[in-house]
């Protein structure tokens, strides 16, 4: 019906080389009428569906931000926890393998005294050994000079003592 009234209302297109500055008022009219006529149509069968998509889009959008922001919020949360639990781990690693290098430290204190007691010990007995053999050897020596001494006295003497 709206295409009917165009084509009723416009003329035969003629092509002429004098320009019209004017336009004839009774079309000019009938085009505004028109124009008037196809707004609430086009309003609702072409802008609220593309202004309803675009306001979607846009709120899909804002809504993917705001969820890429949270996630980005829950992914620091997460990694300042993580760091916090491996410093925490790191921390106390440490304690550990301090402690046990005292434990360590302590073993191989108590080793070395107890060896060295034992080498002293050792040493002593030696001591004890050589000193009892020393008092063997100059007894026995004492004993053999004695009579070396005879045996010398009497060849010296040419007679037995």
């Amino acid at each position: 019906m709206i295409v009917a009234l165009v084509l009723a209302v416009a003329g035969q297109a003629q092509a002429s080389d004098n320009l019209v500055l004017i336009p004839d008022p009774p079309l000019l009219l009938a085009l505004i009428v028109l124009f008037a006529l196809m707004v609430p149509p086009v309003n609702q069968l072409v802008f609220k569906p593309i202004f309803r998509v675009l306001d979607e889009r846009e709120e899909r959008i804002d809504g993917t931000r705001a969820r890429a922001a949270q996630l980005e919020r829950e992914t620091d949360d997460v990694l300042t926890r993580y760091e916090s639990q491996v410093a925490s781990v790191r921390a106390e690693a440490e304690q550990d393998r301090r402690s046990l290098l005292e434990v360590a430290r302590g073993d191989a204190a108590g080793e070395t005294g107890s060896a060295r007691a034992e080498a002293e010990r050792e040493i002593d007995r030696a001591r004890q050994e050589v000193a009892t053999a020393l008092e063997s050897a100059r007894a026995s020596l004492r004993g053999q000079s004695q009579e070396l001494a005879r045996q010398a006295a009497a060849s010296v003497l040419g007679r037995p003592l």
